[in-house]
């Protein structure tokens, strides 16, 4: 499994390879919440924005991760940032995360596309054996948004790293196999295609 940059889009989202020319936009769109101020994320702020892609793309370089600035749609303005990462080209299997969203597209349609388009290219496109989510496990709102997706919690790993204020983190982790990709990608289609 190689892993090339690729544009993901839907009709609700668009996802496109990073780039540094997206660091203004990222740093705007960052403020719409504050998101760094989340004691228990590690989410850059407006100043680190240019230093949290190059770290990004550094990373990309060296074959973990493949990140995507996030859309508000099709050739929308940039509203987050996702990746792949933990990249087990042997499983193979992903890890879906180091996603943000601007505070006005958390909840919406957005996500749930975005996932769908993440999910389907790891699965009906990579091969994955498994997709990975993982969390503190004091985000009680991604936790329920990444159970929402129909992945399962398959454990927890204690004091799995230490936070920029010092503190460990237990990380919840969760995923979706590739047997239960039908039902999950079933589900998630349902869900954009209910009204809100």
């Amino acid at each position: 499994m190689t892993l090339e940059p690729v544009t993901l889009s839907g009709r609700h989202v668009e996802l496109v390879p990073l780039s540094r020319e997206h660091c203004a936009a990222l740093a705007e769109a960052v403020r719409d919440g504050e998101l760094w101020r989340l004691w228990y994320t590690a989410i850059p702020s407006p100043e680190r924005m240019a230093a949290e892609i190059d770290r990004r793309l550094g990373l990309q370089a060296a074959g973990s991760m493949l990140p995507f600035t996030v859309l508000d749609g099709p050739a929308g303005r940039p509203v987050g940032m996702t990746t792949y990462m933990n990249i087990d080209a042997a499983g193979p299997r992903v890890e879906i995360g180091s996603t943000w969203y601007a505070a006005r597209v958390q909840r919406t349609k957005l996500n749930t596309e975005a996932k769908l388009l993440l999910l389907a290219h790891a699965f009906d496109r990579l091969g994955c054996l498994a997709v990975e989510f993982r969390t503190h496990f004091m985000n009680h709102a991604s936790r329920r948004a990444i159970e929402r997706l129909g992945a399962r919690l398959d454990g927890v790993l204690r004091h799995h790293q230490r936070m920029q204020d010092g503190t460990l983190r237990d990380t919840c982790v969760y995923s979706i196999t590739a047997p239960e990709w039908p039902t999950v990608r079933s589900h998630l289609t349902w869900q954009l295609e209910k009204p809100r």
